[in-house]
């Protein structure tokens, strides 16, 4: 087959775009598309110009006989901005108030759309770190975990409350709830991760961090090392939070149960790093 240039740029583009993160040799374009390396070559530069351009990402070329192109999932300060606009109108309303300080986030969670997006976020903030795995706390966390390890292109390890016969042997520790100061328990095969990886932790809502600081715990047992931390939802601290150098999208600075009302407002993305 004789592929237009019009349409090896269209299946070069989705091609990328579904392989972010990943090497890709120019041998591996040319023989797909029957072209001559400097055909392909031109077609990249015009991928690489759109998608700067358009704010899509970066197009890194690596050169050598191993070398090739490798797509970086971006988002632009204004994309971010809109998916914190979002995030505070969706979670903002009267009806997703639950006692205790928490929000109803599991239809909000359960959205393939917007996780994506915020996966995308978060991916983009981290395209600069070495990260070889995501983990996350079962449930919630987990669609979070996949959206941003889609944009990464890394694996995704789900830590429980209990073993399962499924899980093989497990590593369990005990770690004190940052906000109900309870002696808790989190689980996770042996088989999840490999010594010396590097971590990006995350998970749906933090209020004094107690979570976050387990998995933490967690990863010492497996000698692996923090690259980072991502929060969907940060509670506002009345006391010391036990995690430190974390990336929020949205606060939750007050509820009022009897008032129902929900105060939210940007996290702490920007002055942390993020974009």
């Amino acid at each position: 087959m004789k592929w237009k240039r019009s349409e090896r740029l269209v299946d070069m583009t989705r091609h990328l775009l579904e392989h972010p993160h990943s090497l890709i040799p120019l041998t591996f374009f040319s023989e797909r598309y029957h072209a001559a390396k400097s055909s392909i070559s031109e077609d990249l530069t015009i991928v690489k110009e759109t998608f700067e351009e358009n704010g899509t990402g970066k197009l890194i070329t690596v050169s050598g006989a191993a070398g090739g192109v490798k797509y970086i999932p971006h988002v632009t300060e204004t994309e971010v901005r809109e998916v914190m606009a979002l995030m505070k109108e969706s979670l903002g309303r009267s009806d997703r108030l639950l006692p205790g300080g928490y929000l109803y986030m599991t239809d909000f969670l359960g959205n393939p759309s917007i996780m994506d997006r915020i996966g995308k976020v978060f991916a983009s903030a981290f395209s600069e770190t070495e990260i070889d795995v995501i983990m996350t706390v079962a449930t919630k966390g987990i669609s979070i975990a996949h959206a941003i390890a889609r944009h990464l292109n890394v694996p995704v390890v789900v830590v429980r409350r209990d073993s399962k016969v499924t899980e093989g042997s497990t590593v369990s520790i005990n770690y004190v709830s940052g906000s109900t100061r309870r002696i808790q328990t989190m689980v996770l095969s042996k088989r999840s991760m490999k010594s010396g990886q590097r971590v990006l932790i995350t998970d749906d809502f933090m209020k004094a961090g107690g979570t976050m600081a387990g998995m933490k715990s967690l990863l010492e047992e497996f000698d692996c090392e923090l690259a980072g931390i991502a929060v969907l939802v940060e509670a506002e601290h009345a006391e010391e939070v036990l995690v430190d150098d974390y990336l929020s999208l949205v606060k939750l600075r007050a509820m009022n149960e009897k008032d129902r009302t929900i105060e939210l407002e940007e996290g702490n993305y920007f002055t942390k790093g993020g974009n």
